[in-house]
């Protein structure tokens, strides 16, 4: 009766504090609760079956406990097992334990690693637990060697995330193309990756956007080779740790440890920009256009036969048939029929003999036949007859069609200083007179005619685009003049006269924006380009003897990166597989740069002054880290802190337990840097590697 008596006052008791509880979850206001500090550490490691480093496992299924609840993201593209499954495993969360369970059959005496990467985190904060892996062997024993870098994108070094990086033991150029790769890994948000578990030996590093997940490289697939050999290796270190007591006091201990090299390689990934080649789509956009468009550059042009109607045998393509339109890589082209009999042919059949990629990734020419059809809407519509007057005098009052121009487009009546006159035709043109064309300057309240302005057209195949290039005076105003039917197009079209008043923007408006380069090699070409706040390219000058001036700048915010033109041809070039070739490196300044109208802004810029991974700014970054998703709801606004504890870019598996060592935190001194001079995270001295 005693205890009984307890319980119902207990009971009594805890139902009010209940009710009193409900009301005042029902009145209060939505805050962030007190009462304590907030969890900004990731899940920890208790203990797994098997345990790290198990040999003679025979099992399928895996059980990871840790000490708090968890769950995972984006397991299918994080989550690797290497060496590589054909059947991924059955990954789950369940409180605080990992299940996976194994569904391809173990080969026998292979050590196996299970790299969870950044796929974990814990429930309710979001901390992520980076570089998780567990691994185990079928055999006697366990491969121990460990290869660390990291990943960048060559063109604007973005961090790669979700990378899959890769080795192979045999050296042989065909094995990347042919065989699965050896032992796989994941870069992570930061683009860092580990490779476990190799066995002692010589190795070939490669990066991989494995697009159909078959554990080598297709042509078409992102690619990042290292251009050396890499031999793993371990050595013994001594690590210090700081002990802090019950009472606030620190000791400082250290403690045996390794330390696994190398671990500072760096991958710059590129696109070989290969595209098969193959008739992407064709129309006739009207009756006296038609257009061809193929899925890469081309060097020839297709030839064009009619095979129907009255003009069945003869080449399209013929000067006295059709003007030609096109893209200056050959892969746009736009055909104006220019013989009547042909455009009021309302179909068109056309065979057509081009270049295309076939089978054994040869370019050879094909034939097809292409069906050209005008729709109803295309069709000219026939002039509805007027009715007859009946009085002569009514029919002499009747109005005469109106004249149909040619289409012209001068652009903008805002001219840039450093600029040519862009002027766009709207129909090929037959022919022109020079003479018509006149250009006036505005002294005063006085138009003065200056010399006639020279009409040139582009060089590209675009041969509608023209223009005038002058050297024009900052702040001044010209006029264009145009005489009447001074321009014919190839349909009989001419113009009407034309004037048009241009303002050239005054000298006030721009800025003048120089670079002092440092740390270029002599002997190629250092292009520098300056960039909006959405990382694209609006200028790009060639630095001479070490200095880029980039003239007539507007005000704004803008950003720069520079990269070594090692074959001259003043473009960004990429890489090449086949024949060993890394794509150009590529450098950006850390800053941004803040113009205001008639300023100039000088900046020295050391190209290896900052580890190549922090030199572009976050503000134009586009592959940053997720925030924690509690920060992120707080902090939308802030940048992510990657020193914020928590998150200390990679965590390695130790054994027995589990060791939250950063394999980058103890570098090695001879850096490596894939394909170029510089410096690599924490500013250690890197060479070039070839």
């Amino acid at each position: 009766m005693f205890g009984n008596r307890n319980t119902s006052k207990g009971m009594r008791l805890l139902l009010p504090l209940v009710g009193a509880v409900a009301l005042l979850s029902a009145c209060a206001s939505i805050g962030r609760p007190e009462g304590g500090p907030r969890d900004e550490t990731p899940p920890v490691y208790l203990r797994s079956n098997p345990a790290p480093g198990t040999t003679g496992f025979t099992g399928t299924k895996i059980e990871v406990i840790f000490d708090e609840n968890i769950k995972l993201e984006d397991i299918m593209n994080k989550v690797v097992v290497s060496p590589a499954q054909k059947l991924p495993p059955t990954i789950n969360a369940n409180g605080r334990k990992l299940s996976v369970e194994m569904r391809d059959t173990l080969m026998l005496s292979t050590t196996y690693t299970l790299d969870f990467s950044d796929a974990i985190r814990d429930l309710n904060e979001g901390n992520i637990l980076d570089g998780f892996a567990l691994d185990f062997a079928t055999g006697d024993t366990i491969d121990t060697l460990r290869i660390s870098g990291m990943v960048l994108q060559a063109a604007n070094l973005e961090p790669a995330q979700g990378m899959l990086v890769g080795v192979y033991n045999n050296l042989e150029d065909s094995a990347i193309t042919t065989l699965p790769m050896l032992r796989i890994a994941k870069t992570n948000q930061l683009g860092q990756f580990t490779i476990r578990n190799l066995k002692p030996g010589t190795y070939n590093v490669f990066a991989l956007n494995d697009m159909n997940r078959d554990y080598h490289w297709d042509r078409s697939e992102d690619i990042a080779f290292y251009s050396t050999t890499v031999t793993p290796t371990v050595e013994n270190i001594e690590v210090t740790d700081t002990l802090r007591s019950s009472t606030g006091t620190d000791s400082i201990v250290t403690r045996p440890g390794v330390r696994y090299l190398p671990n500072d390689i760096l991958l710059t990934w590129f696109n070989e920009n290969y595209l098969a080649q193959y008739l992407k789509d064709y129309a006739r956009a009207d009756s006296n256009r038609i257009s061809i468009n193929f899925a890469a550059p081309a060097d020839s042009l297709p030839e064009l036969t009619i095979v129907n109607g009255p003009n069945a045998g003869r080449r399209l393509d013929a000067p006295d048939a059709s003007v030609l339109n096109h893209s200056a890589t050959l892969d746009t082209l736009d055909y104006w029929i220019i013989d009547p009999a042909i455009v009021s042919q309302d179909s068109l059949l056309i065979a057509t003999r081009y270049m295309r990629t076939d089978t054994l990734d040869q370019l050879s020419w094909t034939s097809d036949t292409l069906k050209f059809f005008l729709k109803a809407s295309q069709k000219a519509k026939p002039e509805k007859k007027k009715k007859k007057k009946q009085d002569d005098e009514e029919a002499a009052d009747t109005l005469p069609p109106p004249i149909k121009f040619m289409d012209i487009k001068i652009c903008g009546s805002t001219q840039e200083v450093n600029l040519p006159l862009s002027i766009t035709m709207g129909q090929p043109i037959a022919s022109f007179d020079p003479a018509a064309w006149h250009m006036e300057y505005k002294n005063d309240t006085l138009w003065e005619a200056l010399p006639t302005p020279t009409l040139r057209p582009d060089t590209t195949g675009r041969i509608m685009e023209y223009r005038i290039e002058y050297p024009w005076e900052a702040g001044a105003k010209y006029r264009i003049k145009v005489d009447s039917a001074s321009i014919h197009t190839v349909y009989g079209l001419f113009n009407k006269p034309i004037e048009q008043e241009i303002s050239v923007r005054p000298a006030e408006d721009y800025s003048t924006l120089i670079f002092n380069l440092k740390g270029a090699p002599d002997s190629a070409d250092v292009i520098v380009e300056i960039l909006n706040t959405s990382d694209a390219p609006v200028r790009k000058v060639k630095a001479v003897n070490g200095v880029a001036r980039i003239e007539y700048m507007q005000a704004g915010s803008f950003f720069a990166r520079a990269y070594i033109d090692t074959n001259g041809d003043g473009k960004w070039t990429t890489g090449n597989l086949t024949e060993k070739i890394q794509p150009e490196d590529v450098y950006y300044f850390p800053k941004k740069i803040n113009l205001k109208k008639n300023w100039d802004v000088t900046n020295d810029w050391d190209l290896n002054e900052l580890p190549v991974d922090m030199q572009k700014p976050n503000a134009i970054k586009k592959n940053k880290p997720k925030t924690k998703e509690r920060n992120r709801q707080d902090r939308e606004d802030e940048e992510y802190d990657e020193d914020e504890e928590g998150y200390d870019g990679f965590n390695d598996m130790g054994r027995p337990g589990y060791d939250n060592r950063n394999p980058f935190d103890n570098r090695s001194q001879s850096g490596r840097r894939n394909g170029r001079n510089g410096q690599f995270n924490n500013g250690m001295s890197t060479r070039r590697n070839f």
